[in-house]
């Protein structure tokens, strides 16, 4: 963080939740049904955009508060921060947000970790809508919904006309509702509608155990403000009982604040070890993310298992097992979503969330748009999940075995 009015983050959704029901910014005209007089705008700051001329912008909202027959119902506040959101999404940055007041609060509510929705992270992948992970124990988990699902429909609205925010907002609504979900998944011959009733989400934090008395097994379910003492309470746990490897599961784990990542990543790399690095947004470096923790599994065989619903703080930590000490992927390709956002707060209580750089794996490895390749790759089908099938632990647990064993 550069300063208290700063929080860099590293998500996937949590920077694009549907699931987790972050409410979007951006405001539709029409939607306050309070009377204004007529103001004066805001004057714009002349040059900002170069040799842009700003008379444009002035002349389109005089023809539409002069022209638009329910101008009486919207407030000029409305129209300001309805600009603000065009001007935010010409970017075509999913990531890059902006916040009106309200909703710049539920952003923080929800990184907090309770919040009401369907408990899927949606974002966008190949163009299209897609849920990128279900969250464990969630509605969107229980209804079926898997990482990779593209959305053609919410409700009765095609979804291809929606950006990420307006999709949220159609599928977050009251505890209790329901949203049908048109969905087209890999392998599937033909589309099915997904009826999901909405709750209040609890986003879990992670997972342990002891497998065949000397394997940690610890799978990580984001990278909230909860995670490092979770962490550090099952990690200490699992010493104490005698573990000789670990398996790290980082499977459907969207990411989160990169400086968990980074807390984490010090128990497995030695201090002064980079974890990330960050590539401006000048082609330029800036001081690489060191691990400065306690390494104390160090000196342990590690496995990690990955999969497409594995984003962002996730890929970041994931990738410097692999860069730094060789450690094994398992599983399948990684979302791909490395870039750097940060909270910019402005003075009416709105916000904005910006991509201000790329993060690179410690070898230089670009994860944006492109995500981690596993060292070994094992698809899960249908199927198994059907038949109760975890290839993908099995293989994990295989190799964590014969690292042991050497």
């Amino acid at each position: 963080m550069k300063n208290n009015n700063k929080k860099r983050i590293s998500l996937i959704l949590l920077a694009v939740l549907v699931a987790i029901g972050i409410f979007y910014g951006g405001f539709q005209l029409g939607y306050s049904k309070k009377a204004n007089a007529e103001p004066a705008l805001p004057q714009l700051e002349q040059g900002i955009l170069g040799n842009v001329d700003f008379s444009l912008f002035g002349d389109a909202i005089t023809m539409l508060k002069g022209n638009y027959y329910g101008i009486k119902e919207v407030r000029d506040q409305d129209i300001l921060y309805g600009a603000i959101k065009g001007a935010v999404q010409s970017t075509g940055d999913p990531y890059t947000v902006f916040f009106p007041p309200s909703d710049a609060k539920k952003f923080e509510e929800d990184l907090s970790g309770n919040f009401g929705g369907i408990g899927a992270e949606l974002g966008m992948q190949d163009g299209q809508l897609a849920i990128i992970a279900p969250i464990k124990g969630n509605p969107a988990e229980k209804s079926g919904l898997k990482a990779g699902d593209k959305i053609l429909k919410i409700d009765d609205t095609v979804a291809s006309d929606l950006t990420v925010d307006e999709a949220v907002k159609l599928i977050r609504g009251p505890v209790d509702t329901k949203v049908k979900l048109l969905i087209i998944r890999d392998g599937w011959k033909e589309t099915k509608e997904i009826e999901v009733v909405r709750a209040t989400i609890s986003v879990p934090t992670l997972d342990w155990k002891m497998v065949d008395g000397d394997i940690a097994y610890i799978q990580l379910y984001n990278f909230n403000g909860n995670a490092p003492s979770a962490f550090y309470e099952a990690a200490l746990s699992a010493l104490i009982q005698g573990a000789k490897g670990v398996v790290l599961d980082l499977r459907n784990d969207p990411g989160g604040y990169l400086e968990v990542a980074h807390d984490i990543a010090g128990w497995f790399l030695k201090r002064g070890d980079v974890v990330v690095r960050e590539k401006l947004r000048s082609g330029e470096e800036g001081d690489p993310l060191r691990a400065n923790g306690n390494q104390a599994f160090l000196n342990l065989p590690v496995v990690v298992l990955v999969d497409g619903g594995s984003a962002s703080a996730s890929e970041i930590l994931a990738g410097a097992l692999q860069d730094q000490r060789g450690i094994k992927l398992v599983g399948e390709k990684t979302f791909g979503k490395g870039s750097v956002q940060e909270m910019e707060y402005l003075k009416d209580g709105s916000s904005m969330k910006i991509s201000i750089a790329e993060w690179l794996t410690p070898k230089g490895r670009q994860i944006n748009k492109k995500g981690l390749n596993p060292d070994v790759e094992v698809k899960l089908t249908e199927d198994d999940a059907k038949d109760g099938k975890d290839l993908q632990y099995d293989k994990a647990m295989e190799i964590i075995k014969g690292e042991i064993g050497k």
